[in-house]
């Protein structure tokens, strides 16, 4: 090889490094073919139709450039290249936010926490002199080294509260290291936010609520009886904001939280619409063959029972799917208005002569106000319960109020094990066929119904109760029996 294509070699390896082996390869194998302005070509054009990323340094260590603190007065100071936030007394959720906002960007960094000690990094969050008087809000990947393990969950500070806990994936609660630097990794691509801990996929949640926003590192506020003091750090922080490559598709479960949209994610999860978000197609009227003419609207992309108290002529009746179901993971959101009584029915089987088309059910209830919450046993009338059966067990911050859309799941697995979701919290779970489940239903409303449940397959079913509530984003998975 001559001199001038030796020292080009060099320079290849030096600029482009493992990524140019292969034209390199490509270069010494034609060398008599190739002219020297073939070769100049080569290296002006990117690799492969790659090009290397291109990171900033979104902390420059020696100062606060660029970064300015919001609402509480927590200490922020810089040692060794390190952020360090320590905790005051009788003092707000503190943050460090840059002063620019970022819309699509990988971000990347450090941080050491100590036990007990929550925390959260604020990604597209904002603070507006219109809302609550300033207060940072906005997603927020939660740093959480307590026994929960939720670190890499999402969190919508001061707004919807919890997107995605760490039960929707509990595989990545084992990736934070106590006591020891984690590194994380969040992916905000156009809807799509990911979240990584050391290298581990944690949180997928697809949202337009805010498309753009500041980047925060937050000291959180103390209890009265805490002793201030604790120390976070963060260090290495980085951001890519061109050319962005998402990492591949790992499988993990996507809360999407977009009205009746199915993402590109769910779709590889084997997830399908069982509503089209705008016609009846796929449904009919229970123990009908076409859908109800009344008592039914289809309007916004939701459909909706309507409240026939004052005229129960006009009453539509229950609906259900044409499709039966045996194991699959079901997902819905449903909306409420006061005094409102309907459900989510499972593993329906029509049959003549009944009065309604039974199955196992999810509650949907105004549970402060509807009488039934306070009916049945131990509060197993109650949102998201198993109806009549097993009572939810709901967390202060699971609960929505009235008139806002709420997100519900039921999974059933192929060994007949069944769990009952609302808003990002497991509040049932049990397995049909069990003894405690045979005992549960011979105590209960479906005592002299024969096998109650415990069909192979069934039809998922809307309940019309006569009250107004809206259903949308009715997703279905199948799971395979063995």
């Amino acid at each position: 090889m001559s001199n001038v294509r030796i020292s080009y070699r060099n320079y290849v390896i030096n600029y482009y490094a493992d990524d140019m082996f292969q034209i390199l390869n490509l270069v010494e194998s034609t060398s008599k073919k190739l002219t020297f302005s073939f070769v100049l070509l080569l290296l002006a054009m990117p690799i492969f139709g790659q090009e290397k990323e291109h990171w900033e340094n979104l902390f420059n260590g020696r100062d606060f450039s660029g970064w300015k603190q919001l609402n509480g007065k927590a200490s922020y100071e810089i040692q060794n290249g390190e952020i360090i936030g320590t905790t005051v007394a009788n003092e707000p959720n503190s943050f460090m936010a840059t002063e620019k906002d970022y819309g699509d960007f990988i971000l990347e960094l450090e941080y050491l926490v100590p036990q007990g000690m929550n925390s959260g990094i604020q990604f597209r969050s904002l603070s507006k002199p219109d809302y609550k008087n300033g207060r940072v809000h906005g997603y927020q990947f939660e740093v959480d080294p307590s026994d929960r393990a939720w670190t890499g969950g999402i969190y919508d500070e001061a707004r919807r509260e919890w997107l995605y806990t760490l039960e929707y994936n509990p595989a990545a609660k084992p990736a934070f290291k106590k006591g020891e630097w984690n590194k994380i990794r969040l992916e905000c691509i156009g809807t799509s936010l990911r979240t990584f801990v050391n290298g581990i996929p944690a949180a997928h949640v697809e949202d337009d609520v805010t498309l753009s926003g500041f980047i925060a590192l937050q000291v959180h506020a103390i209890q009265k009886d805490d002793v201030p003091g604790k120390q976070i750090k963060w260090r290495n922080i980085r951001i890519q904001t061109k050319n962005l490559k998402p990492t591949p598709d790992d499988q993990v479960f996507v809360v999407n939280l977009i009205p009746n949209n199915l993402s590109d994610a769910e779709k590889k999860n084997g997830y399908v619409f069982l509503w089209d978000g705008k016609t009846s197609n796929g449904w009919r009227g229970a123990n009908k063959t076409t859908f109800p003419d009344k008592g039914w609207e289809i309007k916004d992309g939701a459909i909706s029972v309507l409240s026939t108290k004052e005229d129960k002529s006009k009453k539509g009746g229950d609906i259900v799917t044409m499709g039966q179901y045996g194991a699959f993971d079901l997902q819905f959101e449903f909306k409420l208005t006061e005094v409102a009584n309907s459900g989510v029915k499972y593993f329906v089987v029509e049959k003549d002569g009944d009065k309604e088309a039974l199955g196992l059910e999810y509650q949907v209830l105004d549970d402060e106000k509807h009488p039934d919450a306070k009916q049945g046993v131990v509060g197993n009338r109650t949102q998201a319960s198993l109806y009549d059966l097993i009572p939810s067990i709901k967390e202060r911050r699971g609960q929505h109020k009235i008139g806002e859309w709420n997100w519900g799941r039921i999974v059933v697995y192929p060994d007949n094990r069944v769990e009952h979701w609302l808003n990002g919290y497991k509040v049932v779970e049990y397995q049909r066929g069990s003894p405690v489940y045979k005992v549960l239903v011979a105590r209960s409303k479906y005592a002299n119904h024969e096998n109650f449940g415990m069909a192979d397959k069934g039809r998922i079913l809307l309940q019309d109760h006569g009250d107004n509530v809206s259903f949308r984003s009715i997703k279905i998975k199948e799971f395979n029996k063995p």
